[in-house]
């Protein structure tokens, strides 16, 4: 490989790490034109529509549900593309803290990411949140099955890793 194909990977590297900070930042000080500059202009929201507007009406009234947030990003993996060097896939954990009413949510979460790289900036082009739970700060997370924050939905992981039921099986445990 040469150098300068090196240097550009290792520059994505670091454009595309800066993308959950940039993300987290903008959601724990609601600003949502941050938020949107994140991903690519025509992202698609499926069924929502396209575009960063789409994606501002998406999410504004979500963001009313909690008064205040704190995004920890704690690990960020990124793949390259080995063929399109504009394309990349990266997995971030995240330890999440909402402030919903009079509870206080501690949520661990993994994002499973694509991001694109449009006229020299990286964008993401997709995220996808899977958590392990969503449970009051006062509360353990098994005793509230994992999802104890109304509209947390159900946990996908631990079973959301592809190595995880072969692991168990092998004991005869169905996860």
């Amino acid at each position: 490989m040469d150098l300068g194909t090196r240097l550009d990977r290792v520059e994505s590297q670091l454009a595309i790490g800066q993308l959950p900070i940039r993300y987290a930042l903008a959601v724990d000080s609601r600003d949502l034109d941050a938020w949107v500059a994140c991903f690519r202009p025509d992202v698609d929201m499926g069924r929502h529509g396209s575009g960063r507007e789409a994606l501002r009406a998406y999410i504004e009234p979500q963001l009313r549900t909690f008064r205040a947030s704190v995004h920890q990003i704690c690990g960020h993996r990124v793949e390259l593309d080995a063929t399109d060097p504009d394309r990349a896939t990266g997995s971030v954990y995240c330890r999440a803290e909402h402030e919903v009413g009079d509870r206080w949510i501690v949520m661990a979460i993994r994002y499973r990411d694509d991001y694109v790289r449009l006229d020299g900036d990286w964008y993401f082009s997709r995220r996808r949140e899977q958590h392990w739970y969503a449970a009051d700060i006062t509360e353990r997370p098994q005793a509230v099955a994992f999802h104890g924050w109304d509209g947390s939905g159900k946990p996908a992981l631990p079973a959301a890793f592809p190595t995880w039921a072969p692991f168990w099986a092998q004991d005869g445990v169905t996860p």
